[in-house]
Formats: structure tokens, C-alpha cells, sequence
């Protein structure tokens, strides 16, 4: 989701744009997500790069070669010297993890947990559905109804979970076809099974350290394995959601002024 947001402002030629990690980022749909900027230097999605920076000055050069700059640090510590014109909480972690209106002119969370009008100014609906994308500009987004979203009429049964607390091990990859009850992995000697057939649209990196229930995969029943490589549906929606936000605020603050200074 994040990595949408970050994609559609690029494209709407916001160039510089800075994206926060975790020291070891688990992302699911990891073929379309530019943390793995994290553990590889760099990411492309849809020819739009992301690099791995460390330094104020690595972010200042990645940005006049126009590339996304990505970051460890996840307690937000270069929001203050970077001093942005909007902050995005994309976390999705369904709760505030400390995002506050004072980060930026315009503070954006995606999703429940925040408070628009007391911790962020704007809101994001990201829960499928008639409202999704809707900006809430005063109270919350739709509570976490903890099933995922339906796809091809499945739900629970697409997504992949750890059995066990530890070590996940793969022997199936990103965009190959799998049969129902079919292994994909293994978790502290615990077998990872298919709960559909379809793709494996998303599988998060082998050897990473999980939780038991924590989601590690995800299976697209429509069989589309090009969806594996773009964007969703709904990340797009939610992203151009970020993008209206922004120029609302900007043009409605500014009369008479093009927008943000980008």
C-alpha cells in the first residue's frame, strides 16, 4: 500500500519522496513493494526505481537522479530534518503507532487506528467496499473486520499463514501456479499448505523470522500471474485517494498557488 502511494505521487511528478522502513521489512507482496529496497539496494516497480539511502546527503542525491529514496528508521527519527510537506502513515498496523499532526502541514494515516481532526488531519478508508478511498476529514476509518478482502469469492482461504513461531522456509516462489493443499513451505518443521489453487501472488523472503498467524503469503484464485508484478486494484485506489488529498489541501490552503513545492 505504501509503496502505491509512493508510485502514484512519483507519477504525478512529486519527486522527492522518502519512504521509512524497519531494519527487516515482511512484506507479502514483496514483487511490488519497494521495501525490499531494503535487503537488495534497490527496487523497480511498474520503471519507477526506489533506492536504499543511509545518509541526509545519500537522499538528497537520490532525489536528483529522480529515484525514490528508502530509509531504515523506524521510529521516524528523519521526519524532523526533513521537515516534509505531507507525511503518510502507511504502516496498516491497525492501530496509531505514534503519528501526530505535528509531523507535517498535512499528516495522512491509511486505515484504522487513527483519528482524523486529533492525530492526523486526514483520514483513508482502506477497507473494501462502497466507501474505500473515501477521505474522512473528521473521525475514523471502518474498524479492521480481521477477514481479508474477497477475491474471486475467496477470503481466509487465499491467504497464507505461519503454523508456528520461527524460521520460514520456501520451496515454491512468487507467480508459480499451486494446487489446493499443496506444500509451499515450512515453519519450524511445521508444513505450510495451499488453501486454494491458484498463484502465488505473494510469499514473503525465505529465512525470515515469523509468528504463528502472521500472514505470509497470499494466493490469487484468478490465476493472473501478471498480477503478481503490479499494482492492485485497491492500492491504487487508496494511492490516488493520497494524491486528491494532497492537492486538496494544498490548492484550498494556498489559493492561487500551483500546489506543493515539489
Amino acid at each position: 500500500m505504501a509503496s502505491a502511494v509512493a508510485w502514484r505521487l512519483y507519477m504525478s511528478n512529486f519527486r522527492k519522496i522518502l519512504m521509512l522502513e524497519t531494519d527487516y521489512p515482511l512484506a507479502v507482496r514483496r514483487a511490488v513493494s519497494f521495501c525490499e529496497a531494503v535487503h537488495e539496494g534497490e527496487k523497480e516497480i511498474e520503471n519507477v526505481r526506489a533506492v536504499r539511502t543511509q545518509t541526509h546527503d545519500e537522499i538528497e542525491r537520490c532525489w536528483k537522479k529522480n529515484k525514490i529514496a528508502v530509509m531504515v528508521d523506524p521510529h521516524w527519527q528523519t521526519i524532523a530534518a526533513i521537515q516534509p510537506a505531507v507525511s503518510v502513515d502507511a504502516v496498516l498496523a491497525k492501530k496509531n503507532l505514534g503519528t501526530h499532526m505535528s509531523e507535517a502541514p498535512l499528516v495522512i494515516g491509511l486505515g484504522p487506528g487513527f483519528y482524523a481532526g486529533k492525530d492526523v488531519h486526514l483520514v483513508i478508508e482502506t477497507n473494501r467496499g462502497h466507501n474505500l478511498g473515501i477521505l474522512i476529514t473528521s473521525g475514523e476509518a471502518q474498524s479492521n473486520t480481521g477477514t481479508p478482502g474477497p477475491i474471486a469469492g475467496f477470503t481466509e482461504e487465499r491467504v497464507l499463514r505461519s503454523p508456528a513461531a520461527g524460521q520460514f522456509l520456501s520451496v515454491r516462489h512468487i507467480s508459480e501456479c499451486v494446487k489446493k493443499n499443496e506444500i509451499i513451505g515450512s515453519v519450524a518443521g511445521v508444513e505450510v499448505r495451499s488453501g486454494i489453487e491458484g498463484v502465488l501472488r505473494g510469499l514473503i523472503r525465505p529465512n525470515s523470522q515469523v509468528t504463528k498467524g502472521l500472514k505470509i503469503g497470499d494466493i490469487d484464485p484468478r490465476g493472473e500471474r501478471s498480477y503478481c508484478f503490479t499494482i492492485s486494484d485497491k492500492a491504487r485506489a487508496i494511492s490516488g485517494s493520497v494524491l486528491e488529498a494532497i492537492l486538496r489541501f494544498y490548492n484550498r490552503s494556498q489559493p492561487g498557488q500551483s500546489g506543493i513545492d515539489y
